[in-house]
């Protein structure tokens, strides 16, 4: 399935709705190249879910932890991972216990470290300006996240595309 948005906004709007949705534990892989908007539907998604301090990308620290009105949350950014060993450092396997919900950006810098997801998102930037988000479910219980949210305002979605 995939959604079609005029600009950030809508995509953040978009996010704003998924949180809603959301309950815990829940694993949220995002994809994407540089600058197409996941860490915007990350702080979307949070400030749902009534996060009011500021929500910066963990880039360089790797990993932000929040508490949410649902429990805690764990935003990783693995951008700058060389190997997925190093997750070690920041001790994954403590936040592995605890049910979370895990927003991911560049999962597959992490592989073998990480959860498996729950719910995938790939972002794009059409060549039309406008972006593009697809998702595609791993758990049965994500469809009710997502099967209610109508497409976005001045967008598009296709439900076929899974």
């Amino acid at each position: 399935m995939y959604w079609d948005f005029a600009d950030a906004e809508a995509c953040r709007d978009w996010g704003q709705r998924l949180a809603l949705r959301i309950d815990i534990p829940a694993v949220i892989y995002l994809a994407g190249d540089l600058g197409v908007g996941k860490t915007t539907l990350t702080q979307a998604v949070l400030r749902a879910l009534g996060v009011t301090q500021s929500i910066k990308s963990p880039t360089y620290t790797l990993m932000e932890a929040y508490q949410t009105r649902i429990g805690p949350a764990l935003h990783l950014d693995l951008y700058r991972l060389l190997e997925p060993e190093e997750l070690e450092f920041i001790g994954i396997r403590d936040y592995l216990a605890e049910p979370a919900l895990w927003l991911v950006e560049w999962p597959e810098r992490g592989t073998g470290f990480l959860p498996s997801a729950d719910l995938s998102l790939n972002l794009s930037i059409l060549d039309s300006g406008s972006h593009r988000l697809e998702w595609r479910g791993h758990q049965p219980r994500v469809q009710d996240w997502t099967e209610f949210l109508p497409p976005p305002s001045g967008g598009s979605s296709n439900r076929d595309v899974g």
